[in-house]
């Protein structure tokens, strides 16, 4: 029996993968992320955790999400290759195809087998992703919000400009913020005339 190849496609996209990284790694920053909220963030991008989260998958799962940081921070599509080149080669396998015994499509993985723990699945998944993306696109796959009271990180979109804020409500709360600098000042320049 072969399983149907439509939603899967689609959820299961490169571009829908390195979103679900960039989620993923949002989800597990900060000091104690609930394992309901990283499941709810696996469960939105059509993983199921049959078992649940434990104490010990978050642990490894929030270490592959600080190494995965460094791809974000990247300026330059050089920095990003260069370390995404470590994490493959440091903490991934080799590639391999797997159907997980026929319940899926065929689909490649880079984790050790189809019951590697979450923190190396994590990694492994992720890698692929944001590397067909550096590939395909020739520039870092996504960025750290510029934000400074936000450690988001994004992917880019398409091929026009880059952003630079993860979100609408961060782009609009520095421009409010730099609007209010500047008004400031202005009104400390007349102050002193």
């Amino acid at each position: 029996m072969r399983p149907d190849t439509g939603d899967w496609s689609t959820r299961h996209s490169v571009l829908t993968m390195a979103r679900r990284a960039a989620a993923l790694i949002n989800a597990l920053t900060g000091d104690r992320p609930a394992p309901a909220t990283v499941a709810d963030v696996l469960a939105a991008y059509g993983e199921s955790v049959p078992d649940g989260l434990t104490a010990a998958d978050i642990a490894e799962m929030r270490a592959a999400a600080v190494l995965l940081r460094d791809v974000f921070a990247a300026e330059h599509v050089d920095d990003a290759a260069t370390a995404l080149n470590r994490l493959l080669r440091e903490h991934t396998g080799p590639l391999r195809l797997t159907s997980h015994d026929g319940g899926t499509p065929w689909h490649p993985h880079l984790d050790h087998d189809d019951d590697a723990p979450w923190g190396q699945w994590l990694l492994a998944s992720s890698c692929m992703a944001l590397t067909v993306l550096v590939w395909d696109r020739q520039r870092p796959p996504g960025r750290i919000c510029s934000s400074p009271s936000c450690e988001n990180v994004f992917i880019n979109q398409g091929s026009g400009p880059e952003r630079r804020y993860c979100s609408r409500r961060c782009a609009t709360r520095e421009r409010v913020a730099a609007h209010r600098r500047a008004r400031q000042t202005r009104e400390d320049d007349q102050n002193r005339r």
